[in-house]
């Protein structure tokens, strides 16, 4: 479903399943409501007499209307202090209407928010609110699902805006490739680990790659990666049947010029632990470890649907981590492309032995920035939770701008401190560094490691370990796709 903007028939006179319309504080009524109210002898007003909505931000009140008006149904919406409307309202009042069209079974329904603005809350960004909201409640896991939930029956939604039909497509159809890249990453992030491999996973990019002319897809195989001396990256998948693989994706969206922006996922399509075993207990959760990589898949599809005019580079390092015979044993050490040795002390950290090499890997880009997304540290979640994304970065500019796109989109990203106080705890006598510093500061030592892969260029480096999915209910999020979408669409200027 594609929400359309136009400039409807008056809401007294539509033809609709539902019309939806606010009411504001102090229980006044919009032009819209009150063309309804007059068109139905009063509903409105008496609902309102009657105590059961009364303007207030999230209420909802949903009214059966007679024949004469046109709507099957009008939906009320509190849409609180017109002056003190902001993005938290938008989130607010999109989140309660598209839940409660859902909830009345509606096919159709035609929505007037003409009025529903201020100083802080553009149209357009309701507009996109809605759209991305309409998406993504519409998704529902059904791969390996016999008899799958119900899909919405919500197929058409109009937008009565107030504002050139132009402007508001571009910002409906904005949020619709959000909500739908929101989507593909918790799919991705959803599929049991027998389904979604590495192999899996370089499919998907494949098939991607199809869609546009503008993105082209290389997957690195074990025999490549190991010629170009990728020996952490590999010694993560030695223990797998699964043969690793390293999917880069390629996005030319200006000129060749151009410095591109890269995004490197972490794609442990499940992560045992190792030899270092992780406990029974929610160890089918790690089927989460690659939604890193599901958000790098989500935000790439976007920037194809979006066409955005810039350079992206997305690089998948794609692996299992499991124990076997031929597993990586802790106390080995392994050389990294960058030529770095590594001690693997823990070979349940894993996640950023496949990402050192991929972070070496984005430099023959010559990149404008990279950032890393990674569920890395059990750490990042006992210093954070699930409301914010842990973020480390080696410039403050580069930072600034991932804050600044985490609020934009309510997607959140706290910086966390990246000092040289703590590179002493991942120091070893046996070579350059250790995979892991300790238990204080586990997620700080995390990124640690990597910015000892990341000196060339400017770097962000993104610990979704709390953020990427939910245990109940259970299920992927999706996010940073947000993040990142804003990130790079605040470069594109859109």
């Amino acid at each position: 479903m594609d929400p359309i903007a136009k400039n409807l028939d008056p809401a007294a006179k539509l033809d609709t399943d539902c019309a939806v319309v606010p009411v504001f504080a102090r229980k006044q009524l919009s032009s819209a409501a009150k063309a309804l109210d007059k068109a139905t002898g009063g509903l409105i007003k008496t609902a309102i007499e009657n105590g059961e909505i009364e303007g207030k931000q999230g209420q909802t009140l949903m009214l059966h209307a007679p024949a004469k008006s046109g709507s099957k149904r009008i939906l009320l919406f509190g849409a609180g202090t017109a002056s003190k409307l902001d993005a938290a309202s938008g989130r607010a009042i999109s989140g309660a209407v598209i839940k409660a069209l859902h909830a009345s079974r509606a096919r159709d329904a035609a929505v007037f928010i003409e009025e529903v603005s201020s100083k802080k809350l553009a149209t357009e960004t309701l507009c996109q609110q809605l759209a991305k909201d309409a998406a993504t409640s519409a998704y529902r896991y059904s791969e390996t699902v016999s008899k799958p939930k119900d899909a919405p029956t919500l197929r058409k939604l109009q937008v009565n805006t107030g504002l050139p039909a132009r402007a508001a497509n571009a910002a409906l159809k904005r949020g619709t490739n959000i909500g739908e890249g929101i989507n593909t990453a918790r799919e991705l992030g959803n599929l049991p680990g027998n389904i979604c491999t590495p192999t899996y996973l370089a499919s998907q990019a494949r098939k991607l790659g199809r869609k546009s002319k503008n993105l082209s897809i290389s997957v690195l195989e074990e025999e490549q990666m190991r010629k170009l001396g990728m020996g952490s990256l590999l010694s993560v998948s030695a223990g797998s049947e699964q043969p690793a693989k390293l999917i880069v994706m390629n996005y030319k969206g200006a000129a060749s010029s151009a410095k591109p922006y890269v995004v490197v996922g972490k794609g442990i399509t499940f992560d045992s632990g190792g030899i270092s075993l992780k406990p029974g207990a929610k160890m089918d959760e790690m089927k989460y470890d690659m939604c890193g990589a599901a958000s790098v898949f989500g935000a790439m599809q976007a920037v194809v649907d979006m066409k955005l005019p810039l350079n992206v580079v997305a690089i998948v390092a794609a692996s299992e981590n499991l124990p076997s015979g031929s597993a990586t044993k802790p106390g080995d050490v392994v050389t990294s492309m960058s030529g770095q040795t590594i001690e693997i002390l823990n070979t349940d950290a894993e996640g950023r032995l496949v990402l050192c090499d991929a972070l070496t890997y984005a430099e023959r880009f010559k990149p404008a920035a990279v950032i890393d997304i990674a569920t890395l540290t059990g750490a990042c979640v006992v210093a954070l939770g699930a409301h914010a994304s842990g973020m480390y970065a080696n410039q403050d500019k580069l930072a600034e701008q991932l804050t600044q796109a985490g609020e934009t989109s309510h997607d959140r990203a706290w910086r966390m401190p990246l000092w040289d106080d703590y590179q002493k705890q991942i120091n070893t006598p046996f070579a350059d560094m250790a995979n892991v510093g300790g238990p204080g500061g586990g997620s700080i030592t995390a990124a640690c490691f990597l910015a000892r892969f990341t000196k060339k260029y400017n770097w962000a480096h993104l610990d979704i370990a709390g953020t990427a999915w939910t245990g109940a209910p259970k299920g992927a999020t999706g996010r940073p796709v947000g993040l990142l979408l804003q990130y790079l669409m605040d470069r594109a200027g859109k």
